[in-house]
């Protein structure tokens, strides 16, 4: 009894232990559903989209539209729909039956999950380009717009959208996450991949913020989709560096 005492007194002297207790208490049910991982990462995909959305539309009559790096380029509301659609229907007709069949307890390492997703992401993406079969089978889609913009982000084929969270779902088991930092790293990195494709250089993003060049960002990947031999890696460039794929330079 002593010693459950002392484990009970040490749990709640954790810094994020009272928003836990909380969430388990008065959310028990919605936070063990195999749904709601599904619901957060989709949810947090549509909010951190939204306001670029907005962006894009304004256009020119926006202060921020300055920092758009394809000034040329803008997607309409019918390209957005196309994509928002497509995300939509593999979230319903192959996410949400995979959570069906296999609901893993996950629990803690969000540095590390991002680093593999990272590297897993990078040789995979490098084969897909350099293979043209596999490039026309699961990527090719993503490449629609040479421009991309926030609703691009998840505008994937099936094998595509399963292989990223096959690798997302099972790199927090292998590490032994807390659902809490499952959680945390989702919305976070669902945040960097929707970074990657808003359009916007926008000074305070961590592309800018991240030293030594170490977070490529929105500029990165958007000269990805103009020349498509470069910057494979979705959030790191360390990978791009050493395979000398890293370019910093938008095409002209």
């Amino acid at each position: 009894a002593f010693l459950l005492r002392q484990d009970l007194k040490e749990a709640s002297d954790r810094l994020l232990q009272p928003l836990w207790d909380f969430l388990l208490f008065r959310y028990y049910t919605l936070v063990s559903s195999p749904f709601f991982p599904v619901l957060l990462a989709f949810s947090c995909y549509f909010i951190f989209s939204v306001p670029f959305a907005i962006l894009d539309v304004l256009g020119e009559r926006a202060p921020l539209f300055e920092y758009k790096i394809q000034k040329q380029r803008r997607p309409t509301v019918g390209m957005m729909l196309r994509t928002l659609g497509t995300a939509v229907y593999n979230h319903l007709v192959f996410v949400l039956p995979a959570v069906l069949i296999s609901n893993v307890e996950l629990i803690s390492g969000a540095l590390g999950v991002l680093l593999i997703f990272d590297t897993q992401y990078f040789f995979w993406h490098l084969a897909h380009h350099k293979n043209p079969h596999l490039y026309r089978w699961v990527h090719a889609i993503h490449h629609d717009y040479i421009s991309p913009f926030s609703w691009s982000t998840q505008h994937l084929s099936a094998v595509e959208l399963m292989t990223v969270g096959f690798w997302s779902n099972i790199d927090p088991i292998l590490l032994k996450c807390h659902p809490l930092t499952i959680w945390t790293l989702s919305v976070f990195s669902i945040w960097m991949s929707v970074e990657d494709h808003i359009g916007y250089d926008l000074p305070y993003l961590p592309g800018h913020l991240v030293p030594f060049g170490l977070h490529g960002g929105a500029m990165a990947h958007d000269i990805h989709h103009q020349k498509p031999s470069s910057n494979f890696a979705p959030f790191f460039s360390h990978w791009d560096r050493l395979f000398g794929t890293a370019v910093t330079v938008k095409p002209s």
